[in-house]
């Protein structure tokens, strides 16, 4: 893997085999994987949410190849994927494709272990699915054996006995709206109520959408797939348009493979 940008002296020089790029020609160590994709500072006024969205992308935009994202993914992007997954304290995902992608529990991994300990975090990040049904299958391994209790956020208006079902599969049940559903932006506040600073979203494309339009996002990691599917597949973000469209800078781009491995921040803090 290399490094395109942001544009550095090691950048620009040749590797063996004339590759250029800083770290061409060699597997990064996830060592190097995490600096890259290390969460900013916390600022002067306290440990702030900083809430990341995680996406591949084909280059005709497709989200997912029949239904799935595995099929436009790589061995380097799934190594990220688990890297992303190490750094955060929660992975927020929706119902819909934890239904989808068959999630389990996010495991506890002994290279990030020291990592993990020296930031106060636990061992593994807690996963927290949003959903107004709680239309989710309880006697799954995510909610009946992770490292770390899964969380659930759900409106103040859900049904209570899909409430007392998820508890008592072991679940936490977080109230982030007034209603049916959830509000992205009390979501956030939620969790980070609970310790949960360093946040992750992996989607869907739904989910995704909602945060976009509540201008919660601060960063998107989205790896350019490079692949066609054509088709009618959704896009990395669903859901009604933005009156505004948000615009983001680029912070760096690493490539393997064709593959582009991008982040997008709201803001350049100091990473």
């Amino acid at each position: 893997m290399r490094r395109l940008f942001p544009v550095t002296d090691e950048t620009a020089a040749p590797a063996p085999g004339g590759a250029s790029g800083e770290g061409a020609g060699r597997e990064w160590s996830l060592d190097e994987l995490a600096a890259a994709y290390a969460y900013p500072e916390p600022g002067p006024g306290g440990p702030g949410a900083w809430l990341r969205a995680n996406m591949v992308s084909t280059l005709d935009g497709a989200a997912q190849h029949d239904g799935r994202s595995q099929p436009i993914s790589s061995a380097t992007d799934m190594r990220i994927f688990g890297t992303l997954r190490a750094l955060a304290d929660v992975v927020v995902v929706g119902a819909e494709t934890v239904r989808k992608e068959g999630y389990r529990p996010a495991r506890a991994r002994e290279d990030f272990a020291a990592r993990r300990e020296a930031a106060g975090q636990r061992p593994a990040p807690a996963i927290a699915v949003v959903t107004a049904s709680l239309d989710l299958d309880f006697s799954l391994p995510l909610f009946t054996s992770p490292l770390v209790p899964t969380l659930i956020l759900t409106g103040a208006a859900a049904a209570p006995d899909r409430v007392a079902a998820a508890e008592k599969a072991g679940a936490r049940v977080v109230t982030a709206g007034d209603g049916i559903g959830v509000d992205p932006a009390r979501a956030v506040r939620a969790l980070a109520g609970l310790g949960h600073t360093r946040l992750l979203t992996e989607g869907g494309p739904r989910l995704l959408g909602q945060m976009v339009a509540a201008g919660v996002l601060d960063e998107l990691c989205l790896t350019v797939s490079p692949m066609l599917t054509a088709g009618e597949a959704q896009r990395i973000a669903g859901g009604p348009a933005v009156t505004v469209p948000h615009r983001f800078g680029l912070v760096s781009i690493l490539e393997e493979d064709g593959f582009l491995f991008t982040r997008y921040g709201r803001a350049l803090p100091a990473y």
